[in-house]
């Protein structure tokens, strides 16, 4: 017999998506208990100037954008903890479990919230300079660095997305990639190569981000592939597009993944193969990456549990008749 005290749902994770579907659970009087990490917020802990959002006319820094999603999670009854989850054990339309050192909690459903991180070149400056004219997204940042010259690290599609667009604003933009082929489908290479501010730095290795006087990123030292020749290309920022990791160590033994750990859902859902079990956010989303579109299928993975738990059909209706309660109830009489 498990005496435990069992949840309606538990969402793992703290970020814009976590963090919205906390709130409208909340609002739906599911009660629900986030674990929210240590590191609670997500990648936009690490953003200064938000200016993509709506709402925020003058822009928001990334940190007190997600005190506030926090706020208004809290304000409905969100519990939380913050702390990381070691283990976690899944089933299908079963309870769901989350270990945290020795302790257990468990719940009828579980929204994965965990989000993924920009993955890094390892190179010293990477850390020390990042808000400082080093990022991982030239959407959120590119427009900061207009009229400057601008370095992109990488040879995907991600790298030539974020290229032609920070070109927009840039002078003159580098693409640095450590080979001579690139990954990049060729639509994207093409639409890159047709930029008359874009050039092509190939074979160079990355290997320090040089700060200036001021303490902001100066130039990238970069090692020729070819020749062993280290040269320094000045720039005034440089965003290092080289694809995303999924933080889903967790459970991709326990659930469907893709071949790079991002969770599988249902077309138009956050529901997994497993009943019960829901992704949000980054953790499934390795095309548009943005704190709104997060937020979006926070709200979705909420609606996803709830009408799991009421047992009743996906539908608006059905969200606001469990949210309003005896009120529905008593007109209806």
């Amino acid at each position: 017999m498990n005496d435990k005290h069992e949840e309606n749902l538990i969402i793992l994770g703290g970020g814009p998506a976590g963090y919205t579907a906390a709130l409208y659970a909340a609002r739906a009087n599911l009660e629900p208990l986030m674990i929210e990490g240590f590191q609670w917020g997500g990648q936009l802990q690490n953003t200064t100037d938000v200016e993509n959002y709506p709402g925020y006319p003058e822009g928001i820094m990334g940190p007190e954008m997600m005190n506030q999603f926090r706020a208004q999670a809290e304000r409905f009854g969100t519990r939380f903890i913050t702390d990381d989850a070691d283990r976690v054990e899944l089933s299908d339309g079963g309870v769901q479990r989350v270990f945290l050192g020795d302790q257990e909690h468990v719940a009828k459903t579980l929204i994965l919230a965990m989000g993924a991180e920009p993955r890094r070149l390892g190179i010293p400056g990477e850390t020390e300079l990042s808000g400082r004219g080093v990022s991982t997204c030239g959407v959120c940042d590119g427009a900061f660095f207009k009229g400057e010259k601008v370095a992109v690290v990488g040879g995907g599609d991600s790298a030539m997305e974020d290229s032609i667009f920070i070109s927009k604003f840039a002078t003159d933009l580098s693409i640095v990639h450590r080979r001579d082929e690139f990954r990049a489908s060729k639509i994207m290479l093409d639409r890159a190569h047709q930029q008359a501010n874009i050039e092509f730095k190939t074979p160079y290795v990355p290997e320090e981000f040089v700060a200036g006087d001021d303490g902001k990123l100066r130039a990238v030292r970069m090692r020729n592939a070819e020749t062993g020749e280290v040269e320094e290309l000045e720039v005034g920022g440089a965003f290092v597009a080289i694809g995303h990791i999924p933080r889903s160590e967790l459970v991709k033994d326990q659930i469907g993944t893709d071949d790079n750990g991002y969770v599988l859902t249902e077309d138009g859902s956050t529901r997994t193969q497993l009943g019960g079990v829901f992704a949000v956010g980054d953790l499934v989303d390795h095309t548009y990456r943005q704190a709104i579109t997060a937020a979006g299928t926070g709200c979705m993975g909420a609606l996803d549990a709830e009408w799991y738990l009421r047992d009743t059909p996906p539908s608006p209706e059905a969200h606001w008749a469990g949210a309003a309660g005896e009120a529905l109830e008593s007109t209806a009489g």
